[in-house]
């Protein structure tokens, strides 16, 4: 029998290098995490404008409403929260299925508040293969970021040829 202390390389011993190796693995992935599991505000606003399209395409206005603030206004303070779910609830009754789509999306930020502009197209009809109504707007909405959500709490949009 020898004398000599184990080596401290065995199965299930690391040696000091490789606990140092790890914490320095678990400090790359801590710092870097967030940084990369956190989608920047533009693509934060973007996404939750796809998710209010979808929600328009699947007929659901209470989910494009997720992401309208309590005090929305709208076409010059025409239109408030309330009225706009109105004419979402209303489009959705009047066409079996609508159509949305978005054009080329410009967002200007500044700080906690957001410019996004978006030309969109909406068609509607009876679900048949052609729809029967369509209409293209350029909207521009101002968001701000609330509780770590995008809120939209103004828009203002018009028609184009």
């Amino acid at each position: 029998m020898s004398s000599q202390r184990p080596h401290s390389t065995g199965p299930g011993k690391p040696r000091r290098s490789q606990y140092a190796a790890l914490a320095l693995l678990a400090l790359i992935f801590a710092v870097g995490m967030p940084a990369c599991s956190r989608p920047s505000d533009e693509q934060q606003l973007r996404a939750a404008l796809a998710e209010m399209q979808e929600a328009m395409e699947a007929g659901k206005p209470a989910d494009f409403m997720r992401h309208i603030a309590d005090d929305f206004t709208g076409a010059q303070g025409g239109v408030d929260r309330e009225g706009l779910h109105n004419v979402l609830r209303g489009q959705v009754l009047a066409n079996a299925r609508i159509g949305v789509s978005l054009g080329p999306i410009d967002v200007e930020l500044q700080d906690s508040r957001a410019t996004v502009q978006v030309t969109a197209t909406f068609t509607g009809g009876s679900g048949r293969w052609l729809p029967e109504r369509g209409a293209m707007y350029r909207i521009v909405s101002g968001w701000r970021r609330q509780s770590g959500r995008w809120l939209c709490v103004n828009a203002r949009w018009e028609q184009l040829l």
